[in-house]
């Protein structure tokens, strides 16, 4: 591509009142009040001043600059240029909404998390966030954190953590299927230094009960690395009538229940540089798994132990001074072994190593959360960027569900795909007999996705 004109016959100019660079806002924010965004807040944020005056407006507004991709409060300048005034209500300054953020304390971003629960169960009702489910498939819920990097010694609560980078410490959950992009409905940040296991019990038990108020149907597995692999976070799932597929560290226990694993148990799976025989319909692998019956947490009382299975995973163990001529005497294997409450009947042993390596799906959740609104955690108070994690999490769900409302390629992709081609597009805003038309680029490439989008938030009222 080449530009058409000369420096001397081009020039620019600020003065179109008309135009709105993301012109997506319109059937995504009609989505939010369609939800119950705007009540929601303001029925539950109880923030004292006027900082707190409209609540459900200043939430909305920082709900609809992150999902136009704002991740600073400076940012928030993208929802006042242009005609954004003549399509929306609410296009509050940045110092406004900082002042709003800055002016919550622990009790409100409690009272944000109830808005952000309540407002994901609204977006189930209105698209199939969790898929067509037939009444057996799993509903995943992945738990896992992240360590979100801040400058500076003057961000309340941040520390080195597991990373070793300055920071403080995002704990999510997500719920997904096999064949759904997953959604988050549990957040909470903590300090930098906080255990990844840090109030684990409480944070999947409210989550859980996120999930059960979406009324979903299928059995519900919750899978966490080896961080959390401990009787409050395992014990707190099974109460709230899910299993569990948790990594588990290589402690004496878990040795020996290794080498009690029988050597005919050992079942070659498709890995790296596999190969698949269709003569004998298997797979030609190194790495291969195998199951034995295990008790979790043997060493506490009888009523705190956890029966289950220890699902094994083997892989050789390369000597990189072996030559041809020098072969290592006898092979060894590195392992990699999870605890599982699930059935073989349910899965068996290849499966339910196959499903718990999809774990791995949440970390695309927090890169996809560090490529918008938590690329920065804006605020030098604590409560102000729990907050803003909170918000972070509204615009990525409402993201989702637009993505699904789109339909096609939309339904799986990134929220940054999303953004890019069905929210930051450039529209002209004419009005005429007190109605609004927004005139939208000819031959935009995604314009069918763009207007499923608009249709599913602007359809016309059913007769009564």
């Amino acid at each position: 591509m080449q530009v058409s004109h000369t420096v001397a016959a081009m020039s620019v100019s600020f003065d179109e009142e008309n135009l709105v660079s993301p012109t997506g806002l319109v059937p995504v924010m009609r989505l939010a009040e369609e939800t119950g965004l705007h009540l929601l807040a303001d029925e539950w944020l109880t923030i004292p001043t006027d900082k707190g005056a409209n609540a459900g407006l200043k939430v909305a507004a920082l709900v609809a600059g992150m999902v136009a991709g704002a991740d600073s409060i400076d940012d928030m300048a993208l929802l006042r240029h242009g005609g954004m005034k003549k399509v929306f209500s609410g296009c509050y300054a940045p110092s406004t909404l900082g002042s709003f953020l800055r002016t919550f304390t622990f009790g409100h971003v409690k009272q944000l998390d109830a808005v952000a629960s309540r407002l994901l169960i609204n977006l189930a009702r209105k698209a199939p966030l969790f898929g067509a489910p037939s009444g057996e498939d799993f509903m995943f819920v992945d738990v896992d954190d992240t360590i979100v990097e801040v400058h500076g010694y003057q961000k309340q609560g941040s520390g080195y953590g597991y990373s070793g980078v300055r920071g403080l410490n995002a704990v999510l959950a997500t719920v997904s299927r096999e064949d759904t992009a997953p959604v988050i409905i549990g957040q909470r940040l903590r300090k930098g230094a906080a255990n990844s296991a840090r109030g684990a019990k409480k944070f999947v038990t409210e989550a859980l009960g996120t999930l059960k108020r979406t009324k979903v149907q299928g059995p519900v597995l919750c899978r966490f690395d080896s961080a959390y692999y401990g009787h409050p976070a395992v014990s707190a799932a099974l109460a709230g009538g899910a299993d569990v597929s948790v990594t588990v560290p290589m402690n004496p226990a878990v040795k020996r229940a290794i080498t009690a694993i029988p050597a005919d148990a050992w079942t070659p799976i498709k890995y790296t540089n596999a190969v698949y025989d269709e003569d004998s319909q298997a797979w030609v692998s190194a790495a291969e798994v195998a199951q034995i019956p295990f008790t979790a947490f043997s060493s506490r009382k009888k009523s705190e132990r956890i029966p289950g299975r220890l699902v094994v995973r083997r892989i050789p163990e390369l000597n990189p001074k072996a030559t041809d001529g020098q072969p290592t005497l006898f092979d060894t294997h590195r392992f990699h072994a999870f605890f599982t409450t699930v059935t073989a009947a349910m899965l068996d042993t290849v499966a339910a190593d196959q499903v718990h390596r999809k774990h791995a799906r949440i970390e695309q959740v927090n890169a996809d959360l560090k490529d918008s609104a938590l690329a920065h955690l804006p605020s030098g108070k604590f409560a102000a960027n729990s907050a803003w994690l909170v918000a972070a999490v509204m615009a990525y769900n409402l993201t989702r569900t637009a993505g699904i409302l789109a339909e096609g390629m939309f339904a799986k992709a990134r929220t940054g795909t999303i953004r890019t081609k069905l929210i930051n597009v450039p529209g002209r805003v004419a009005s005429s007999a007190r109605r609004i038309k927004l005139h939208l680029p000819q031959d935009w490439p995604w314009q069918t996705a763009w207007e499923n989008l608009f249709t599913a938030t602007h359809a016309p009222p059913q007769a009564a």
